[in-house]
Order: structure tokens, then sequence, then C-alpha cells
């Protein structure tokens, strides 16, 4: 991707002509459907919640009804822009505390002439109902996820069929109604009632394509459009998870090359193949022994895959790798294992929406013959996470609804739209964000050049967030010549931690707490 991003021509801002800023007044607040009540915390004092009653089958408005949670940082500027909503991906995760997180990392002038809305989505955390189909499906020790046996693969076919069915069994009713479709709408009804003819929005990872999938439904409801580590459409889900089998596996070994370049400090040698040797060994050895008693083959790989997201956890992990494999001290793993890899109850939540959405947006096999096959091929040049990524979509082969078809959210009616990407991320590989750029006329894409995290803006890269803060001043996008309109440098590698203790939380730290993973 360098070579493709190398040939790009200087880029020229432009100013979008909708885009203008609009005058103090201009924007009437107006949130009398909502009652906003005091949810301040330590960390952001202006914090506002409210509630939100809207329909569970919006093709029967007076139907049943169900309960969404909100969170608001208000406005304080004169001139008001209008909501910015904001979503941190998932699907499954809360946008509460990114509320917050958005008001508060983006530039005060900026920040002050938006409400900040965050929400949780239909089944998610403080809305209501909240789903949790299974409590405790991701207790360890699991089965571990090379299905090398019969034994084996028939241990976690039965953990996924269970998972299937515990979600029929209790969401019976609600689980046609868990999907994108519903969310978008969802989203024009919070619009509505915060008396916004149209509204701004930062998506992150499956924010992403809920943004696009919105903005296609409601194009005429859309005045800014922030899209950051780009899901590609045209996968969705099936393909979009082999896809990154493969992407997560490059920046494994990334980390792996890393942690060579580091030999001084964890002593793990200065060969990469022969680090990545050492840590499948490891992998093997936990997977006849776990660590702790708690961390086997399945949740180490927990452990780890976090690493794919943010490289700001690379210390914490090599640390843990290194006392295992040199010293045979598991107190280290087993610490970044309840740190990184176990799910408490609102990961639990989490998973119960992910799953939901993700087999009812569109069709997966029903054949498990088919994701033998796939899977294998695909571990043959990626063994990192595939058949860990392929259990836990799983429930999707035994779904106890049908499927709806993905959303082609190519859109020639928006105003232009901002896109940011890095040429490294493993969970949403780069030629999403160029599909993106191609279906959004008018958009413009930043590349964080030589990056490898997934969510890029407000994570500490003052070249990206300037574009960002530019666009939601005044609309200003950059354009240039090729498939990125601007690029920036990626920031570097962390350094090996100097004391044991954890580093204090930065930005890019916060914001990946915050994000929905795993999309």
């Amino acid at each position: 991707m360098r070579n493709r991003l190398a040939a790009l021509c200087g880029a020229a801002v432009v100013m979008a002509a909708v885009f203008t800023t609009v005058p103090a007044g201009a924007i009437a607040p107006h949130t009398a459907n909502l009652a906003w009540k005091n949810c301040a915390t330590e960390k952001y004092p202006t914090l506002q919640c409210a509630s939100l009653n809207v329909p569970l089958d919006h093709r029967r408005p007076h139907g049943q009804r169900i309960t969404l949670a909100l969170s608001r940082v208000p406005h304080t500027a004169g001139t008001y822009q209008g909501p910015l909503l904001v979503n941190p991906g998932g699907p499954g995760g809360s946008g509460l505390k990114l509320a917050g997180f958005v008001a508060s990392s983006l530039p005060g002038k900026v920040a002050a002439q938006y409400d900040v809305i965050g929400f949780d989505p239909r089944g998610v955390g403080a809305s209501e109902p909240a789903l949790d189909c299974r409590p405790g499906h991701f207790g360890p020790v699991r089965p571990d996820p090379l299905p090398t046996t019969a034994a084996i693969e028939k241990a976690n076919l039965a953990r996924a069929e269970s998972f299937a069915a515990a979600c029929g069994k209790k969401y019976g009713h609600l689980l046609r109604h868990i999907d994108t479709a519903g969310t978008v709408r969802d989203m024009d009804v919070i619009r509505q009632a915060l008396g916004a003819q149209r509204i701004s929005y930062l998506g992150y990872s499956y924010g992403t394509y809920l943004g696009a999938v919105y903005a296609k439904a409601f194009p005429e409801h859309v005045r800014r459009l922030v899209l950051d580590s780009v899901v590609d459409p045209t996968e969705v889900w099936s393909d979009a998870n082999l896809n990154q089998d493969v992407a997560f596996n490059d920046r494994h070994r990334a980390f792996l090359a890393w942690v060579a370049e580091h030999d001084s400090t964890y002593r793990l040698g200065t060969d990469p193949e022969r680090i990545e040797a050492r840590w499948y060994a490891m992998r093997a050895a936990l997977g006849r022994k776990p660590a702790g008693g708690r961390v086997g083959a399945a949740e180490l790989e927990d452990t780890f895959v976090p690493g794919g997201y943010y490289n700001g956890y690379w210390p914490r992990l090599a640390e843990a790798f290194a006392a295992y494999a040199n010293d045979r001290d598991p107190q280290p793993l087993v610490e970044a294992y309840e740190d990184f890899g176990a799910v408490d109850a609102s990961g639990d939540n989490g998973y119960s929406v992910y799953t939901s959405v993700m087999c009812r947006d569109a069709d997966w096999p029903r054949d498990w013959r088919r994701w033998r096959e796939d899977n294998w091929a695909v571990y043959e040049k990626a063994p990192f996470m595939t058949w860990n990524n392929a259990w836990y979509n799983a429930p999707c082969a035994f779904w106890p609804t049908e499927s709806s078809r993905p959303v082609n959210v190519a859109n020639g009616k928006l105003p232009p739209a901002l896109l940011f990407q890095s040429t490294g991320d493993a969970a949403t590989p780069y030629e999403g964000a160029v599909t993106v750029h191609r279906l959004l006329a008018r958009s413009s894409l930043v590349v964080e050049e030589g990056g490898g995290n997934h969510g890029i803006t407000l994570s500490g890269n003052a070249c990206l967030d300037k574009h960002l803060a530019a666009y939601l001043s005044d609309g200003t996008v950059p354009r240039g010549h090729g498939e990125a309109d601007a690029v920036c440098e990626a920031l570097p590698d962390p350094e090996p931690s100097a004391t044991k203790e954890a580093p204090a939380p930065s930005n890019g730290s916060t914001l990946h707490g915050l994000l929905g993973t795993p999309s």
C-alpha cells in the first residue's frame, strides 16, 4: 500500500459549499421530547443522560416499544451546529461514554458548537431490553479453537449451537429487529427527538457501516459524515471476517517483529520467525496446561487479538509473552488476560448484540462443511486467529431468524463525507475505505500511511485531527488526485515500558477502551 500511496499528488484543500458555518441561532436546539439529567463522571463532568422510547418494529409504530439510552455533552458556544451523533462500532458497543470522550478530545472551540450525542443501540448496555443470551459463554477454559480432532470440533460446534439456541429461546420475539436496519431507523427517531432537521455523525469501525446505511436511507438528514476505520460494505459479513483473519495475522507478525527489535528488553530473540515459533509453542503448552487454570489456547488468542487493534498494548503483551516463554512465569499472562481478553457481563451483552446483528444483516453459510473448508483454507496462510474468529461467528450457522440483505451504500445525494483509514488496519482492511470512497460521491479519504491501528482520529495524531477539526468546523475537506485525498504519517510504534507499572492512559488507550470491537 505504501507504493500506491507514494504516487499521490499534493492535496489541495477545498471548501464544501454546503458546509458553511451556521450562524448563531440558525439551528435552534430543541429537545422537548427528551428529559436530560446529570450523569456526570469525574472524567466527563458535563455529561447528561436521557432515554427515548422507539418502536421495536418501525413498520408498526404503535406496537411494542423499547427504550434507548442516550447521552449528551451540550454545546456552549453561541454558534450552534446541531447534534453530532457518535458510535463506537461493534456491533454491540456502548456509545454513552464515547460522547464525553469525543467532546473532550476535539478542540474546545469545535466541540463547543455541537451537542455531542452518544447512544446505546437497541439491545445494548443501558438500553432496554438489553440482550444477554448465555451469561458466561466465554468463561475459561474453552475448547481449543483449532479443530484438529473430531472431538474438539464437536465441542466448539456445541457451544456455537447452544448459544444460538439460547438467544432464540430468550429473545425470539426481538431478534428479527436487532439489526443495522432497526438501529438506522432508531437514529432518525433520535434526530427527530433532538428537534434537528439534519445531524452530523462520527462512527468508528462497524459504526462506519451504520453511518453509511443511515446516509443511504436518509441522505437529506445528513449534515456531516465522518467514517473512521471503514468497513467494506461489499463484504458484509462472512467475507469480511475471512479477510480479517489474513490482516490480523499480518498485524500479529508486525507485533512479533517489534518484539525482535527490542530483544534487549524481552530476550525473545532477534529473528521474528523464531519468535513466532516460540509464540505458537506457548500456545501449544497452554493448550495442554492452562496458565493459572484460566488461560488456555483460546484465552491466549483472546488476549493477543487486541494487540491487532492497537499497538499501545504491545509492551504489556510482550512482557507477558517473555515472562512465560523465558521464565515459565504465568502470572503476567493471567493478568494480561484479565485486562485484555476476559469477558464480563457487558462483554456478554456486547457479544449477544454482535451475533444478533451479524447473523441478521446478511446470509451466512448454513452448511458447516462450507465453514470448515473456508476456514482451513485461510488458516493455512493465516493461523493466528482464523479458527478463533470462526467460532466467534459460528452461531450464525444456526441462527434462529432469517437474514436480510446488505445495503448498497452507493450515494450521490450526500454532502461531502470525510473518511479516515490506516494502511495496516487489521479489523477493517484498507481496501474497504477505498471502496467506500468510491461509493460515496464527493467524499474525501485521509490515509494514515504506515499505521496499523483501528480507530485513528482523536488518538494523538495531530495531522489526522487537524483534518477532522477543519471538517467539523466549517466543512473543509482535502481534495487530492488518486485513491487518497490527504496522507498523514503514522505515529511511531511504542517503546517498551520503562517500569512494570501500567502506563498512564493516553487518548489512544482511552479510545480503544471505548470502541465496540471486534469489527
